[in-house]
């Protein structure tokens, strides 16, 4: 691997409960979190290859790592997410350059499927900020039930020159989903959105 990882953390977030009722089978989800190192921070980089490859590494390292959180297989998964927080000496750009060139198929790959746009989010911030990170139901973007989004953060990352990536995947939507739209039992899959 040629990025230059400092830490991994995995979260798992299981809902059994919401106001008061049952959710069963609870809803869970999973975070996969890197912390590496920013080969560009603190300098302009025309040619940002270097994190659009490591992109690709990390996709699948992450998305193996939060469905095996979870304990399903890839193909079970139901929704996904990505974001990145650029630490204070470097530019958004590169949050773009890990999250959206080639970080989506490999995690693709673990899935099984996955027609729809994986949904992202990117910040600069210090050490602890608090990372966002959109979800979706992976084959069609309509399904209500799946627009969620689940809260990440390490407390000592990013550092000035580091760079957190998350991938997070979950096993259901929403807890108590009631809001209505395209029900996921009644997906196509055919083109990312029903």
């Amino acid at each position: 691997m040629n990025v230059k990882i400092r830490k991994i953390v995995t979260i798992v977030e299981e809902t059994r409960s919401e106001i008061g009722r049952p959710v069963d089978p609870p809803t869970r989800r999973a975070a996969a979190i890197a912390v590496i190192e920013n080969p560009f921070a603190g300098r302009y980089q025309e040619d940002l290859s270097q994190l659009i490859d490591a992109g690709e590494e990390l996709g699948g390292l992450l998305a193996e790592r939060a469905v095996a959180a979870l304990g399903i297989e890839g193909s079970h998964a139901e929704s996904y997410g990505k974001a990145a927080a650029v630490g204070e000496n470097g530019e958004l750009e590169h949050a773009a350059a890990l999250l959206h060139p080639k970080l989506g198929a490999p995690v693709r790959k673990v899935l099984g499927t996955g027609a729809a746009l994986i949904p992202s989010s990117k910040k600069r911030g210090g050490p602890g900020v608090v990372l966002d990170v959109p979800l979706g139901h992976k084959d069609a973007a309509f399904v209500r039930s799946h627009f969620d989004g689940m809260e990440v953060r390490i407390t000592d990352a990013p550092r000035a020159n580091e760079i957190v990536v998350a991938v997070a995947v979950t096993d259901s939507g929403r807890p108590l989903p009631r809001v209505g739209g395209l029900r996921k039992e009644e997906i196509k899959g055919v083109d990312g959105l029903r």
